[in-house]
């Protein structure tokens, strides 16, 4: 178990932009940054992260927290995996306590997986570097590839020996269970016997984006006409081949940083152009390219380049991903090399100055790369023209953009000689249920900005008034609950007569303190459960620590009230929504003083529920000749008088600031 000094060091050092920026691309907003969520499939940022607060917030999905909490939800880290991901990244050293049996047995399924992964890693590594026959035949493998020792180590490329269960027979003898060798595909268990899936051949691990080991590629060695050349893990809880890409937990920062992604074939494809310099490349690992592997590029940058074989076959057999980049939003070039080279060879073989002006000066728009590629089949056949043609524009109705849509079709027809009329009577019939759908939606944005100039912007009738002022004063005390601020009281005293008479005074009140009382007065809970939850546990917080520290409380609450907290603390850091005050729910303003923000609020709720009170008192009162409804109607007068009361309060609180 991680000892509590360590957690403290981590919690310490870790800065909540730099962890959340190795894995999404951040941009600055203000004091902010905003990103597009890691959670959902969106084009407009929602994602946000306060470096001044330490924390972030999901507004598409509601997820929020610290750096911690990012690394569970994103990576699916427990919490002692994402204390021990930050230690790595800051380089602090772990001090452990050990664990008892019962804390071993709670490791569970996927955490046991994943152990299993990364026990095979290092037992392939070390084979190839220590044992002769992963020398013999693995290293030299690699390095006739071009691969430095460097590269090899830090790929983790390893080698798996040629016998039926060289590997399986030192998983069962570390204390690994078979159960779990046999999910991860590591091993295969028949009936009477188990035998390694990988014999000999060399191996690729393949890591998420956070570096986790989820599964492995193996290629074979001999001539064994009968074994596939590649071979993968097959599908577990841990590996979705159509959900990874190999070599992004190497490229994530050079992608992020450079606002551009290489995407090639194969593993030797990245290896080589990482080894030459260009760390900003993934592969798909020769599966075809898929909607989730596109949106873990999408979550780096909005560019992709793809880098093609030199061979027609292979880039025809390849160019069909584009479309589905196409579809994402992004931007894509397309770069092929010379016939008889691929990525790896032509990397190996180029300097890394001559490499990036190669691909600088041979990525092409994919309409002039279409267009290049497929002319030379179409020649003088007016048909496979037509065909080209209806290709290029198919490829152009994936763009959800109207305006880049419009100039591919300009482009196109001045590449092809066609009229532009005739692509777009061909991009309409291709996508005519799309365009119709673009063409309400653009109505209707219009119509929402046909406001007329002396209207007033009124808040929705449904707006939940008492959610919204509860909600205000969990975010006060979020806020400012330990800052102290002058509040004024009001005191019956006798005078020198002896009658009572009100006596107004300041008093100083820590503002979480001030709101506790305030609400013991008059006895109010909060209606929502989890904002009672999180009030309760605030005050308890408060009265047991002399600080607070935003970062320190996430760690001691549920996710799920983490979650609430972050979105108030977050929101404070949005907009402020227009005409709240017309609800009477007021939002502090920079010449307000934190007592009168306070005083607003508690004033306006305790209003708010008087008239709830009225409310239900008015709907008991009948017309019926024999009911007496005096004492009800005595009660509703004396409640309206109560509101009246907190109306004049409410009115001089608010004149202070005016």
């Amino acid at each position: 178990m991680i000892t509590k000094q360590t957690i403290d060091k981590v919690f310490d050092a870790a800065r909540v932009e730099e962890v959340i920026g190795d894995f999404v691309q951040l941009k600055r907003a203000g004091s902010n940054f905003k990103g597009l969520s890691p959670f959902s499939d969106e084009r407009t940022p929602s994602f946000m992260v306060s470096p001044v607060k330490q924390i972030w917030k999901d507004f598409s999905t509601g997820k929020g927290g610290s750096s911690v909490t990012f690394l569970m939800e994103y990576s699916q880290f427990t919490y002692p995996e994402a204390i021990r991901y930050l230690a790595k990244k800051y380089n602090i050293e772990i001090e452990e306590t050990e664990l008892s049996e019962e804390d071993k047995a709670e490791a569970n399924e996927k955490e046991s997986m994943y152990l299993v992964s990364e026990f095979a890693a290092n037992y392939f590594h070390d084979v190839l570097l220590n044992q002769e026959e992963g020398k013999a035949i693995g290293f030299t493998y690699f390095k006739e590839r071009g691969f430095t020792n460097e590269t090899i180590k830090k790929f983790k490329l390893g080698y798996s020996p040629n016998q039926w269960d060289a590997f399986t027979k030192e998983a069962l003898g570390k204390g690994y269970q078979l159960d779990y060798l046999e999910k991860t595909g590591l091993t295969i268990v028949g009936e009477d016997k188990q035998f390694d899936r990988f014999k000999g051949r060399v191996m690729f691990p393949i890591q998420s984006m956070s570096g986790r080991v989820l599964g492995f590629g193996g290629r074979i060695l001999t001539q064994d006409k009968k074994a596939a050349k590649y071979l993968n893990s097959p599908e577990s809880e841990l590996y979705h081949k159509s959900k990874v890409l190999y070599g992004i937990f190497h490229a994530k920062q050079s992608i992020a940083k450079l606002d551009n992604c290489f995407l090639v074939e194969g593993y030797t494809d990245v290896i080589q152009m990482h080894q030459s310099g260009i760390e900003n490349v993934v592969s798909s690992s020769g599966t075809a390219l898929t909607p989730d592997q596109i949106r873990l590029i999408n979550r780096l940058t909005k560019n992709v380049t793809v880098l093609f074989d030199g061979d027609a076959a292979g880039l025809r057999a390849s160019i069909r991903g584009i479309d589905l980049i196409l579809e994402e939003g992004m931007n894509v070039k397309v770069c092929s090399f010379p016939d008889g080279d691929d990525p790896d060879s032509f990397a190996r073989k180029t300097s890394y100055e001559d490499l990036v002006k190669y691909l600088d000066e041979n990525a092409k728009d994919f309409i002039q790369f279409k267009a290049s590629l497929l002319m030379n089949e179409a020649k003088n056949d007016p048909i496979k023209k037509a065909d080209l043609i209806r290709d290029m524009v198919t490829s152009i109705s994936k763009i959800p953009d109207r305006i880049k849509r419009e100039i591919y079709i300009q482009e196109t027809s001045r590449i092809m000689d066609i009229s532009e009329d005739v692509l777009f009577n061909t991009l309409a019939q291709i996508s005519k249920k799309d365009l119709q759908e673009l063409g309400k939606k653009h109505k209707e944005e219009q119509k929402a900005f046909e406001i007329h100039k002396n209207e007033p912007i009124s808040i929705a009738a449904n707006v939940d008034i008492q959610y919204e002022l509860e909600q205000k004063i969990i975010e006060i005390l979020l806020l400012y609950g330990n800052e102290e601020d002058e509040f004024e009281d009001i005191l019956l005293k006798a005078d020198e007569n002896g009658e009572m008479t009100e006596v107004k005074e300041l008093n100083t009140y820590k503002v979480y303190h001030r709101i506790f009382l305030s609400l013991q007065e008059d006895e109010v809970e909060l209606a929502n459960p989890l904002f009672q939850s999180i009030y309760t546990h605030l005050i308890d917080y408060y009265n047991q620590n002399e600080v607070f520290e935003l970062e320190n409380y996430l760690q001691q609450i549920t996710p799920e009230i983490a979650n609430e907290v972050t979105s108030i603390v977050m929101n404070n850091e949005r907009e402020v929504l227009h005409n709240w005050e017309t609800k009477h729910i007021y939002v502090k303003n920079k010449n307000q003083t934190i007592s009168q923000y306070v005083s607003e609020t508690i004033l306006t709720l305790r209003w708010f529920l008087v008239n709830k009170i009225i409310e239900e008192l008015k709907s008991e009162i009948t017309s019926e000749p024999e009911t007496d409804n005096s004492e009800t109607l005595s009660m509703v007068i004396d409640y309206l008088g109560l509101t009246n009361i907190f109306s004049k309060k409410l009115g001089r609180v608010i004149s202070r600031h005016n």
